[in-house]
């Protein structure tokens, strides 16, 4: 499998067939706003479709300092799907019942983002296929047993666990022992769904300033280099690049995740893969991957290169790794050996944002008027979505307009964390932490043990994923 000709970066390969969008106009000089929304991503595209359908007098106006799914919104797998970080945490915070409810808030966004989509006329190639997760060693498929078992105390009743030969029939994972399938989820293609969803929310009547970084967030107060502009809510909506902006450098880390897509496969190489129903596909690994069958016949799957840049520093327009490429175009051949001689056609990386707990939250400080969400943990593609109409909620609520809602009272709002450590305490640690889950990996591939390596047990602990 060829990696010489691979395009390397570029944002990533969601835009290759389309180029980037035409750039919208930067911010003019001072002004003012009803809701000031700092960045141009799914959470603050979001946001805006439903406070501007809830309200539609408001003067909105999103700030954006590259372009509209320059992030994480045009870089993801592409998996639109119910998990949400930090559930099991909340459960232990709130209730088990609380938490069963964030899950089928979950479970709803998935069928909200699709029906919005089509409502809209944002064609994002949509597929509900739902999620397959996959187990390829005996720790692996123990921890998925217990992982199933955990989601259907969830209220997740319509799951199903599969052994070999019924995980085989779905698709031929070499290897795997096992899977769990969800019916929700769905494959999409992330550059056209923020594509898509800008061109909406513009029609709507919100005002988009492109290429118009924020330095400096205030209560009432979004400072960039060409203005300023002020709103009684100003809601910061950056996810992995919030370490930018003054005085969040250490809120939310950057992790980066990096991906390859190959070339489109022939039919008959279709045939030795199956994956008829284009199911979302991950695995139990501790590092895990996750992949997709794209809409033109392409394999697109991801995972974890080098973690994290030193300082939170973020990458250039999605180059990764060459050392990353080549991990990646390794995991996929182990996982399916007939697209050994694929060629991969591009690469790219992008960073997701992690509190220090491994939380998503929406918050609005009722107090300065300043809110936030985010700290996706790579389960974005869903989680902006019911963060959007959350964040709505609680701006209705805060101004008057409504009362408690059964968003704003989900166990994930208003949520608190401590930050980061300080460098180098942070670069050692992540760095650390992926190591160990690398080493706990390799280690199960070649182990009969059905426990989970505790070199993986001591990192959840040290990393408070535990």
């Amino acid at each position: 499998m060829s990696t010489v000709s691979t395009v390397n970066g570029g944002i990533s390969f969601w835009y290759a067939d389309q180029g980037t969008p035409a750039p919208r106009e930067p911010l003019p000089g001072d002004t003012t706003a009803d809701v000031c929304i700092v960045g141009g991503g799914y959470t603050g595209l979001w946001t805006a479709y439903y406070l501007k359908k809830a309200v539609p007098f408001l003067n909105i106006t999103v700030l954006e300092a590259k372009f509209c799914g320059y992030g994480a919104s045009g870089r993801n797998g592409g998996w639109l799907y119910n998990g949400i970080a930090g559930r099991d945490r909340y459960a232990k915070l709130h209730g088990h019942e609380a938490a069963v409810r964030l899950q089928q808030a979950m479970n709803d966004t998935v069928a909200e983002v699709i029906r919005v989509a089509d409502e809209e006329g944002i064609d994002a190639d949509i597929h509900r296929g739902g999620v397959l997760e996959v187990a390829c060693t005996p720790a692996q498929l123990a921890r998925l047993k217990a992982f199933h078992s955990v989601e259907i105390a969830f209220g997740e009743t319509d799951r199903t666990l599969h052994g070999a030969r019924e995980t085989a029939e779905r698709v031929h994972v070499t290897g795997a022992v096992g899977s769990s399938w969800t019916p929700h989820g769905a494959r999409l293609h992330p550059a056209k769904l923020v594509k898509g969803l800008a061109d909406v929310v513009e029609a709507l009547g919100v005002t988009i300033h492109e290429s118009t970084p924020v330095t400096e967030i205030k209560p009432k107060h979004a400072i960039t280099p060409y203005g300023t502009v002020r709103a009684p809510y100003v809601l910061r909506c950056t996810e992995g690049f919030t370490a930018g902006i003054k005085g969040q450098k250490r809120t939310w880390l950057p992790m980066n995740s990096s991906m390859i897509v190959t070339e489109p496969l022939s039919d008959s190489l279709w045939d030795t893969i199956g994956w008829e129903g284009r199911e979302t596909l991950g695995d139990m690994a501790h590092a895990y991957m996750y992949a997709q069958r794209t809409a033109d016949g392409r394999i697109a799957l991801g995972g974890r290169g080098i973690p994290y840049r030193y300082g939170s520093a973020t990458d250039n327009d999605g180059r990764t790794q060459p050392a990353t490429i080549e991990a990646l175009r390794d995991l996929l051949v182990r996982l399916f050996p007939t697209t050994a001689g694929t060629p991969i056609a591009h690469a790219w990386s992008g960073v997701l944002g992690v509190p220090r707990d491994w939380c998503a939250t929406a918050t609005l400080d009722r107090s300065t008027g300043l809110g936030w969400a985010g700290g996706y943990v790579g389960s974005g593609v869903a989680t902006t979505n019911l963060a959007a109409r959350t964040l709505r909620d609680l701006i209705q609520q805060d101004s008057g307009q409504s009362g408690p809602t059964e968003l704003t009272t989900l166990p994930w709002v208003n949520h608190k964390v401590r930050r980061w450590e300080p460098e180098p305490l942070r670069w050692l640690g992540v760095h650390g932490m992926y190591a160990a889950y690398r080493a706990a990996d390799r280690r199960e591939l070649t182990s009969p043990r059905a426990d989970t390596d505790p070199i993986a047990r001591i990192a959840d602990r040290v990393s408070g994923r535990g």
